[in-house]
């Protein structure tokens, strides 16, 4: 007996290890993403001579994290997740790298490929919300993946506010000041690789294979809800590369309906949230310089971005500073409840932002719940799917979720654009609170199912 407790003890001290580990690695790691963000369209425009290219960066990092999701997937079932955040974060290292190079040489093409390896990185800073929770026990799970998205927060916070400071280091480097922010972004990103290289041990995914071999894993009583609604994962054959973990993963997806449902709640608040966020901008810009703005033109385009960073900024907060609340909710009150408070919240943002679309404090209102309900939906949707399937095909199903999740974001911000100009920016909203209320209809569906089949 003392020697289960021991183990048991042993296991949390590593449980609390990781997550602290992979917490800050998301701060240091993060800031290179938040960069590019902030100033990778003003290069765009720059170094290509043309407008039109953009949202080039901001489109080859989100295909970037979507292509390289199953590929760092695979790589953490066969090497563990060390060794996949590791990869990705490399990558991510070599990309700022190039955004310097860019910078200094002039070439385009280098600001893509940069651009390239900063979306794998942020593939594998998504995937880190999923290292959080295997050895998590049942009751906790939803808190260490929220700590992990979190600290999210901190990167996509400071990485637009290196400008002023990077401009600094890269006139002491004797580099152009624009190349400053990539260089602070390196030097983080190659903290988070140390941290996570030296730290990572054992590994979390390796470690509960392990235990789960011996017949004693940590989540024990994973699939004990799966069995009572006779929705319990197929076994799933082992992986054999990149294509395999998605055969495997969508396999394993179609076969287990609490999976189908929170791959579903991701894609969907991914999807909406991007969609309707990418036009709101816009939407503003339209909004102060109309007809029925009280300022001239320049002093319009002052207000303009003035209010589209605030609001912008209260969307984000709501997307990352409440992640610890969703993921004490996520526990506390069940995963496919809060989808439903997630879905529930992402129809009411739509309904406030698009009906209130001539006032700007209800846009703001609207976007601050959009965030907050990605944040719901996303964080107890990741949870859920954690717990979905059998340790043999978890970290592939995790990989095609983060892959479809990646594609429905730019996918979202493609199409949002061909809807704002056909049916407007309440069409637009609409169309998002659509899409909310058929998952939250599916996520009631579901419940109901499993308490029909419990009882």
């Amino acid at each position: 007996m003392a020697r289960t407790l021991d183990k048991e003890q042993g296991v949390r001290q590593v449980q609390r290890r990781t997550v602290v580990l992979l917490g800050a690695a998301q701060v240091f790691g993060g800031v290179g993403t938040g960069a590019t963000v902030s100033i990778g369209s003003i290069l765009a425009v720059e170094l290509s001579g043309s407008t039109a290219w953009a949202g080039a960066v901001a489109t080859v990092m989100t295909l970037g994290a979507a292509a390289a999701a199953l590929p760092l997937a695979a790589v953490a079932d066969h090497r563990g997740r060390r060794t996949g955040q590791v990869a990705g974060l490399s990558a991510a290292l070599a990309g700022t790298v190039l955004m310097v190079l860019a910078v200094v040489s002039g070439l385009f093409i280098l600001l893509l490929l940069g651009a390239t390896g900063i979306g794998i990185g942020t593939a594998a800073s998504l995937q880190a919300r999923f290292a959080a929770v295997d050895l998590a026990v049942a009751e906790h799970r939803g808190r260490a993946l929220s700590a992990v998205v979190w600290a999210m927060t901190v990167g996509a916070v400071a990485g637009p506010n290196l400008v002023q400071p990077g401009a600094a280091v890269g006139t002491a480097l004797g580099l152009p000041p624009v190349a400053g922010p990539f260089v602070i972004a390196a030097a983080g990103l190659v903290v988070a690789i140390v941290l996570l290289f030296a730290g990572l041990r054992p590994d979390p995914l390796l470690l509960a294979r392990e235990l789960a071999a011996r017949g004693a894993p940590p989540d024990a009583d994973v699939h004990a809800h799966e069995r009572a609604a006779g929705t319990s994962p197929l076994p799933t054959p082992a992986p054999s590369g990149t294509s395999g973990s998605l055969v495997r993963g969508l396999h394993a997806i179609r076969n287990s309906q609490t999976a189908l449902l929170a791959v579903t709640a991701v894609i969907a608040a991914h999807a909406v949230m991007v969609g309707v966020m990418s036009m709101t901008p816009l939407h503003l810009q339209h909004l102060v310089e109309g007809p029925g703005a009280s300022h001239g033109g320049h002093v319009a385009a002052g207000d303009v971005l003035v209010i589209i960073g605030f609001t912008i900024s209260l969307h984000i907060a709501g997307m990352f500073a409440l992640s610890p609340a969703m993921g004490w909710l996520t526990d506390r009150v069940g995963k496919i409840e809060t989808i439903m408070i997630g879905c529930a919240l992402l129809v009411l943002a739509a309904t406030v932002a698009g009906f209130g679309q001539g006032a700007t404090p209800a846009v703001a209102v609207g976007l601050v719940l959009l965030g907050v309900g990605w944040s719901a939906a996303t964080i107890s949707g990741s949870t859920l799917l954690a717990e979905s399937v059998g340790q043999e095909a978890r970290v592939a199903v995790q990989g095609v979720s983060d892959m479809l999740m990646g594609a429905a974001g730019a996918i979202g911000g493609a199409v949002s654009g061909v809807v704002l100009g056909w049916i407007g920016y309440l069409g637009l909203n609409l169309l998002g609170a659509t899409i909310g209320s058929a998952v939250l209809a599916a996520a009631f569906l579901t419940r109901t199912h499993r308490r029909s089949a419990a009882a």
